[in-house]
């Protein structure tokens, strides 16, 4: 049986885009009609996959009319989901562009209370969905009500089926589920940093760092996303750089999670680590080229990683 990618959004999100011309207080603001873009980390993921023509089964936690709303953005973009019903509405997030000075306000909310009961179905769907070899990709914030350690019990799952567990996450809930078997994970320089225990990171110490982490912890790769300078490939037998191309960027939102479905895109592809991580880099790269919550396209991407395997011979 081929290996399959699932993803799971524990907080999933409904990003609700307008403009308006010109942000004053106590006034009546006429703003643009709406777009709205399925959002959340492992949605971004599954989204991201499909628009570099792979498969994933996109599972999520949803409820209340933004959650029916949510499978029917995903439904017009043909992604196979899994939705986990939920008493709570799904979130919805707003990006307001002012049009007169280019800027954007974006507004976040929580999310809902997730109960014991329902984040415990997660866990019972995990084990019936997946198998020996499949990628589970977890991405994003825990929702309100799950306890930090989540993550620890879906990578116990994930161990159990013998699945490979990535995971993209921050705050106490990466610390947390660094005690457990991952397969890759993706922090940023920041995140990274908390997890070693200061306040930054430079150059020097970042190699160093990386294979101090991998040694004490049960993880297989590591790959430190450095945003406009590439990222870092870690494994214990293996230390790569990889420079991001420098290209005209118009938005960062979903860069991270087009980093990592190139990334599982690739793995389910057959090809090398170093040629994923590489792969990773275009695709987070190829995401900043466009405005809003676009995510990567595949034919950048696929360029940018060209121009990454010439000057990395």
């Amino acid at each position: 049986m081929q290996s399959k990618i699932v993803t799971l959004t524990l907080n999933p999100v409904i990003d609700k885009s307008v403009t308006v011309a010109g942000i004053s207080p106590n006034t009546k603001l006429r703003c643009s009609s709406p777009t709205y873009d399925a959002g959340g980390g492992g949605i971004n993921v599954s989204r991201a996959i499909k628009k570099l023509g792979g498969d994933s089964l996109c599972m999520y936690l949803g409820g209340g009319p933004t959650g029916i709303h949510l499978k029917q953005l995903l439904d017009q973009v043909a992604i196979q989901q899994l939705t986990i019903p939920i008493e709570g509405w799904t979130r919805d997030n707003l990006a307001v562009t002012d049009t007169t000075t280019n800027l954007q306000y974006r507004f976040g909310v929580p999310g809902p209370q997730v109960e014991k009961k329902e984040w415990e179905v997660v866990l019972e769907l995990l084990e019936k969905n997946l198998n020996e070899g499949d990628y589970l990709v977890a991405s994003g914030k825990l929702p309100p009500g799950m306890p930090n350690d989540y993550y620890v019990q879906v990578a116990n799952v994930a161990e159990k089926k013998k699945s490979r567990f990535v995971l993209d996450t921050s705050g106490d809930a990466l610390l947390a589920a660094t005690k457990s078997k991952i397969f890759m994970l993706k922090p940023n320089l920041g995140e990274l940093s908390s997890l070693c225990g200061i306040k930054a990171i430079t150059a020097s110490q970042l190699e160093t760092l990386a294979a101090k982490f991998l040694e004490e912890h049960d993880c297989e790769i590591l790959v430190v996303s450095l945003g406009a300078k590439g990222a870092l490939l870690a494994t214990k037998d293996q230390m790569e750089h990889i420079p991001a191309p420098a290209v005209l960027q118009k938005s960062t939102i979903g860069a991270g999670d087009s980093m990592v479905a190139g990334m599982v895109t690739s793995l389910i592809q057959g090809k090398t680590y170093s040629e994923m991580a590489k792969y990773g880099v275009a695709c987070g790269t190829a995401a900043t080229m466009h405005e809003g919550t676009q995510l990567c396209n595949k034919d950048d991407a696929d360029k940018l990683y060209k121009w990454i395997q010439k000057t990395q011979k």
